[in-house]
């Protein structure tokens, strides 16, 4: 029975151990920052970050994580050592220039987040791993005026101005 006891200790101090060395400690984080630049034939704009996460903790930065952006999930993908990905799309209409902000998620927090938004909660009382803030220029959605229009207009102001010199002349 006693090392049976014995046993059990062990094991859940090396759970806890092992637990306390997969949770990412004072992160660190690096962006770069990607968006579509011109809209005028997309339907939706496209953004994209990438980060590198750098632990204090030695081996925690290979943690799987999840985001939120805008209220809603986006899936994070790592892309090599240290370096993550996010990406979601937004419609042109709904995308604003400004400040986003990416709430990064290790498991533990995500699985809170998830309860939360089953119960119908507000998932900002979640405290997440990190907020990476970016910011969006905006997108060029086209002139103010058509070209069409544009043209249209000064082939009519050319013909008013012909027809009027035309009526001067003849009279």
């Amino acid at each position: 029975m006693f090392k049976f006891v014995l046993a059990s200790v062990v094991l859940c101090g090396l759970a806890v151990t092992s637990s306390e060395a997969s949770a990412c400690l004072n992160p660190d984080v690096k962006t770069n920052f990607y968006s579509t630049s011109d809209a005028t034939i997309v339907s939706q704009i496209g953004f994209v970050t990438e980060f590198t996460l750098k632990c204090s903790n030695a081996g925690a930065e290979k943690l799987p994580l999840f985001a939120e952006v805008l209220g809603k999930l986006a899936p994070v993908v790592r892309i090599g050592d240290n370096k993550y990905q996010v990406s979601w799309n937004e419609e042109i209409k709904k995308a604003s220039s400004g400040k986003y902000e990416i709430r990064l998620f290790d498991e533990e927090s995500f699985a809170a987040v998830r309860k939360a938004q089953r119960a119908g909660e507000d998932t900002s009382s979640v405290k997440p791993l990190t907020t990476l803030a970016v910011h969006f220029p905006g997108a060029y959605k086209g002139p103010w005026i058509n070209s069409e229009i544009l043209a249209t207009g000064l082939v009519g102001f050319v013909a008013y101005v012909a027809f009027m010199t035309r009526s001067k002349l003849v009279a």
